[in-house]
């Protein structure tokens, strides 16, 4: 039974249904996935897992090691992640990105095809 009272509506506790919060699943280990798509024309998207918080660091190198582009420098909480690239103004080639978190360090090679 609902009651309106004055601009309140009543209900009996038994009508209520509980809502669950939702869980932040913690990633048990670091991982960079392979972007998304790749080969990529203009934009792309990384995603990373982080099991533990800290400083972080994605950057993009092209094929002799000079750095593109800085996406992530910064403290960040244990969780999984997603960063986009937008590559406009970037030639056609291969790249590497790079994911650093403490001592864990991988790479992934992403392909720009205008």
């Amino acid at each position: 039974m609902v009651l309106w009272c004055g601009g309140i509506w009543r209900r009996p506790l038994s009508e209520i249904t509980p809502v669950e919060k939702n869980k932040i699943e913690i990633p048990s280990s670091y991982n960079l996935s392979q972007n998304f798509p790749n080969p990529f024309n203009l934009n792309t998207v990384i995603c990373y897992h982080l099991p533990i918080s800290g400083e972080v660091t994605i950057e993009v190198y092209d094929i002799l090691g000079n750095e593109v582009a800085k996406l992530i420098d910064e403290y960040k909480p244990a969780g999984r992640y997603e960063v986009e690239l937008n590559a406009a103004t970037t030639p056609s080639g291969v790249y590497f990105c790079q994911l650093r978190a403490g001592s864990f360090v991988e790479t992934k090679k992403m392909i720009l095809m205008k």
